[in-house]
């Protein structure tokens, strides 16, 4: 039996080796489809070591922007990067430290899935956001186009039947759009839809893609580094015989997020 993987989020640098590094190039897109104007009252929350709120300073030209995240272990790391203007606050989705109608736009970044109580989180999110503000969210395409968790599973799964209960793209039905979308219509948003967003990429090497996994930040990862070693190796093994490896070692995947946006 597979040991119950770890949804807790709390170093940062094997979380960027990991997925952090395709986090910051699926936030730049994400906000210029959600198009909000500048000077505006933004919170990411949830917002990890962030990308997210990086990409906020840099396209959208925010009045205020604050932070939101419950691992200081990630906090620590966005006070190292990002710049002193962003406030950063210890706090849940479930319990924002702002007061009502305090944000004009109201984000959150690969967060949703790992939300214990998401109408809650809804809700809170409709609380601290100004009358007709913006919503916007984004998941991982688990199930379908994330292509390094999907390669990752389908080896698991072929070696250990019994890891298909933790395979992402099982767990998190959010992980599908009209899921998504059927979320935040339920808590009382309008004018709510979706869209794909694809960005390439790249790994240098088998051990770019696969070394990772050995940092055990998320569900993935945890997962690995659950087995004896004799385990892991197999699935590595298995890993690499799945993946497209060009003849110079490098391997080309596609990473999906869906995202979805709304007015308050």
């Amino acid at each position: 039996m597979p040991a119950q993987p770890s949804d807790n989020w709390q170093i940062g640098s094997p979380y960027e080796r990991y997925v952090g590094r395709w986090s910051r190039r699926i936030a730049p897109a994400f906000l210029a489809w959600l198009a909000v104007p500048p000077a505006r009252r933004w919170v990411d929350v949830g917002c990890g070591t962030g990308a997210l709120c990086s990409a906020i300073v840099e396209c959208c030209a925010p009045a205020v922007l604050t932070g939101v995240e419950p691992s200081e272990g990630f906090l620590a790391e966005a006070r190292r990067t990002l710049p002193e203007q962003v406030d950063l606050r210890q706090g849940s989705a479930a319990a924002i430290p702002l007061p009502d109608g305090s944000a004009d736009v109201v984000v959150s970044g690969f967060v949703l899935n790992f939300i214990p109580d998401l109408p809650a989180a809804l809700r809170e999110a409709g609380r601290v956001s100004a009358r007709g503000g913006t919503y916007g969210a984004y998941v991982w395409d688990y199930a379908g186009k994330m292509e390094l968790m999907r390669h990752f599973w389908d080896a698991a799964v072929a070696l250990d039947p019994a890891a298909a209960q933790l395979d992402e793209g099982r767990r998190f039905p959010l992980c599908r759009p009209d899921a998504l979308l059927s979320a935040v219509t339920a808590t009382g948003f309008g004018n709510a839809e979706t869209t794909a967003i694809d960005i390439a990429t790249l790994f240098e090497s088998f051990e770019d893609l696969w070394e990772p996994f050995l940092g055990g930040q998320g569900p993935a990862p945890a997962y690995a580094m659950s087995l004896a070693e004799p385990a892991r190796n197999r699935l590595r093994d298995r890993l690499r015989e799945r993946l497209p490896i060009e003849a110079d070692g490098t391997i080309a995947l596609v990473a999906r997020a869906w995202a979805v946006r709304a007015t308050m």
